[in-house]
């Protein structure tokens, strides 16, 4: 992996917020996952690289995570977030590309894989800047605020400025609909909204704890170890959300079943999660598994 692009490695000044010791981690899993599904789509490399290491870019995050984190006491809307959040939809793009299932901006004569891919790595990286002027509307600040930045870096991979406007339109679609009270109307929005989702790990939710916050939303993020997106077997996408306390199942119905249900790619993604350890009797648990079926979730 190309450690050039981690936030530990990049120039910080200013308002920073530390991240903890684990979460890190999943930022270095995160960029190794950009950089996989990246190395055959040379403009949304190039893109990648010009939006991380951009300072205006790199400030945005900062301030949104020091209101975020700071002064709301939620978990973490910044760099590290952003990056998840781009793997992730970049994971579930790659998995549909695989099954033979095209999103709506290839679908319909924008152009090919590689636009398709920059259009979500920049909607991804940029869908929480919005959070530094307030929480609510937070995704209309967000494509407020990430209109400069494109009109700023798109010109350095288009040339033809039509393609340029129509992509630059998707990203901004996909940033303002990412939240679960904006319907989703394109394939890419629904994909941002629910890799957003799927960034709730312990890591995420420790920052806010320990500043303070036992917010039901917190302490379900605590009970998430791990999160995996792989190819299901019924349907081309399945999101695995390990837990170690019930709890969790707040995180997984409230926030990533919300963003699934109903949106353009519901039935191309099944939803799992599994307590772990599994014994019966870890934990006094009340339910061990629960699955997506159709709009319900149900004990497995």
């Amino acid at each position: 992996m190309d450690d050039q692009f981690l936030s530990k490695n990049l120039k910080n000044i200013g308002i920073e917020v530390e991240i903890p010791e684990g979460y890190a981690q999943l930022e270095e899993e995160a960029v190794k996952a950009i950089q996989d599904v990246l190395s055959k789509y040379p403009k949304a490399r190039k893109m990648f690289e010009l939006l991380v290491k951009d300072e205006e870019v790199r400030a945005n995050w900062d301030l949104a995570n020091f209101i975020a984190v700071k002064k709301l006491k939620y978990n973490d809307h910044g760099e590290v977030h952003a990056k998840i959040v781009a793997a992730n939809a970049l994971k579930m793009f790659e998995l549909l590309v695989k099954n033979k299932i095209k999103p709506d901006f290839v679908e319909y004569g924008g152009s090919d894989y590689d636009d398709e891919a920059l259009i979500l790595l920049s909607a991804a990286l940029l869908h929480d800047i919005g959070n530094q002027i307030y929480r609510k509307n937070h995704p209309l600040h967000s494509s407020y605020l990430a209109i400069p930045i494109l009109q700023r870096l798109l010109p350095q991979i288009y040339k033809d400025v039509e393609k340029m406007v129509e992509a630059r339109g998707f990203i901004l679609n996909a940033i303002y609909a990412h939240d679960a009270d904006v319907e989703d109307i394109t394939m890419e929005s629904a994909l941002v909204g629910i890799a957003d989702a799927t960034d709730m790990t312990k890591g995420r939710g420790r920052m806010a704890f320990d500043l303070g916050s036992t917010s039901i939303h917190v302490v379900s993020a605590l009970s998430i170890d791990r999160v995996v997106i792989a190819e299901g077997k019924e349907k081309p996408i399945e999101i695995i959300i390990e837990m170690s306390n019930s709890s969790g199942i707040f995180q997984v119905e409230e926030t990533l079943g919300k963003k699934v249900i109903g949106s353009p790619l519901e039935d191309y993604i099944e939803i799992t999660a599994v307590l772990v350890p599994t014994e019966e009797n870890y934990d006094k648990r009340i339910v061990r598994s629960i699955r997506l079926k159709g709009r319900k979730f149900v004990s497995g």
